[in-house]
């Protein structure tokens, strides 16, 4: 439901703003008015709804049949802080909040020797990260009222559902993650010009730099003990108000 609500919104943006997105008369700031374009502005303020798509990189100790990570659309919204260097970069502060939820699926052959369900072949995996990414954007020059640009940087996320300090594991059915993960970001978008603010579609990929797997207790654990390293990646579609 949420991701259709954003999608009417963005098909409701763009039916009104057409005219004024394709005409070759340039937007320009008013100040009399407080509309158009404010890229001259030291400090500027916004807003992003969007969804994203996580998954898991494994790296594993043994060649056993890699763990399938189903992967769900998950829901993003946060705040935008801008500062500009110059006309062509920016540096950008966007704290979020993101929602995503993975499922992991377990092959027999990590279970050799030992008693096994369907529910010990499957694990949940529920995300809601507040996310906090330092970027850089670097800017084409205008052209009317289209403005592409690519962007990257770091971030780091909190994952308040890691369960991480929980001391059942997935003996008992529970599968813990890290609280504290840091990123890198690479990706790209286009700003549109509209008479009373700047629209941006962009996409994003996110890399983990920290292995988030919390081992469990028993050594020869048949979910934790093959992982090397379990790291988080992700695509973002943004859709930014300024």
């Amino acid at each position: 439901m949420k991701h259709f609500f954003a999608l009417i919104s963005l098909i409701s943006i763009i039916q009104t703003s057409n005219a004024q997105l394709f005409r070759k008369e340039k937007v320009s700031y008013d100040a009399n008015q407080g509309r158009g374009s404010t890229d001259n502005n030291l400090l500027r303020w916004g807003y992003f709804l969007g969804v994203n798509n996580y998954d898991f990189n494994f790296d594993y100790n043994e060649d056993l049949r890699d763990i399938y990570v189903k992967r769900s659309p998950g829901f993003s919204v946060g705040l935008i802080g801008n500062v500009r260097i110059n006309s062509f970069i920016d540096l950008r502060l966007e704290p979020g909040l993101l929602i995503s939820t993975r499922e992991l699926y377990y092959s027999q052959s990590y279970f050799q020797g030992i008693p096994v369900t369907a529910a010990d072949l499957t694990r949940e995996v529920k995300s809601t990260y507040v996310h906090i990414p330092l970027l850089v954007k670097i800017s084409t020059k205008r052209i009317n009222n289209f403005k592409p640009f690519v962007v990257g940087g770091f971030s780091t996320a909190l994952n308040l559902s890691s369960n991480e300090t929980n001391p059942n594991d997935n003996s008992n059915g529970q599968f813990r993650t890290t609280s504290n993960n840091l990123f890198y970001e690479l990706g790209f978008g286009i700003d549109f010009y509209l008479y009373n603010f700047k629209f941006t579609p962009s996409i994003r990929g996110l890399f983990g730099i920290n292995d988030e797997l919390v081992r469990d207790e028993d050594p020869n654990s048949p979910w934790t003990s093959n992982v090397n390293s379990m790291k988080s990646r992700g695509v973002f579609v943004n859709f930014t108000f300024q």
